[in-house]
């Protein structure tokens, strides 16, 4: 457990300063920030309408972004930017000396990356919160105070970062194996596009594709119940595309660490 924390550290240190680490942050705060001003130029046609309506249109610009097309190509880079710091500095073959485990080493990146994604989703709950509470103050006409939707923004953002856990593992593995940028990068963005039509073409067996998993996320994340109440909104978590995503990401994440052994890594 102490060289898994000391490797975890060590990430962070490394990657401070890398692009990877600080699209976790941007990623949220510029999307956010880029909706929150178009929804103020367009306040005077928005007054008026119920609180919980200016909400859903404030984040939903932003939630089906991510969950489209966003998501996977965050979650690729982010991926790739964690294994790139090793592959630049040539220290894989230093790393894997050190008088730590493997698997220390191994799971700390992984779980370095899985922290990069999860803050980043947190952050847009945080962003979206934030901004709309603002606009609620500037424009109080557009009764954003008249409604919470903390809760439900951290189930859609907590959903989203469980049904990408499929993707990240397949990439970093990918990530790992090879060192250049186009071919985890290519190959990743061709599998999301396959993944993307299939679900389209509603192919029956989608569902099995990690890279899909946002989309069906997206698509399967409010279940259409009349008894509810108008004001209240209902966030399905846990479905089948999360359920398959978090199985996909504990196997190719074991089956990643013996790979790794069996080969030597440039």
């Amino acid at each position: 457990m102490k060289g898994f924390i000391l490797s975890l550290r060590s990430e962070f240190y490394k990657s401070r300063k890398t692009l990877g680490f600080w699209a976790a942050i941007l990623l949220p705060f510029a999307l956010i920030l880029i909706t929150a001003i178009g929804y103020y130029v367009k306040s005077n046609e928005l007054k008026g309408v119920p609180g919980m309506i200016s909400w859903m249109r404030l984040a939903g610009g932003t939630i089906s972004v991510m969950g489209i097309l966003l998501l996977p190509m965050f979650v690729i880079f982010i991926a790739y930017s964690v294994n790139n710091i090793e592959h630049k500095a040539d220290t894989w073959k230093t790393l894997f000396s050190l008088p730590i485990g493997k698997w220390a080493v191994y799971s700390a990146k992984f779980f370095y990356g899985l922290n990069l994604v999860f803050i980043s989703m947190m952050l847009f709950v945080v962003f979206t919160v934030t901004f709309g509470n603002l606009l609620g103050l500037i424009v109080p006409e557009l009764k954003f105070t008249e409604y919470h939707m903390e809760w439900v923004l951290f189930q859609i953002y907590f959903k989203f970062f469980l049904s990408a856990l499929g993707i990240l593992s397949v990439q970093f593995l990918f990530s790992l194996i090879w060192s250049d940028f186009l071919k985890p990068m290519g190959l990743g963005f061709l599998l999301f596009v396959t993944s993307v039509i299939a679900v389209q073409k509603k192919w029956d067996y989608a569902y099995t594709l990690p890279y899909a998993h946002p989309l069906l996320a997206y698509e399967s994340m409010f279940p259409r119940r009349s008894n509810l109440p108008p004001n209240q909104i209902v966030v399905d978590v846990f479905t089948q595309d999360v359920y398959i995503s978090l199985a996909i990401s504990a196997v190719v994440f074991i089956a990643g660490f013996y790979i790794v052994q069996k080969r030597s890594v440039k």
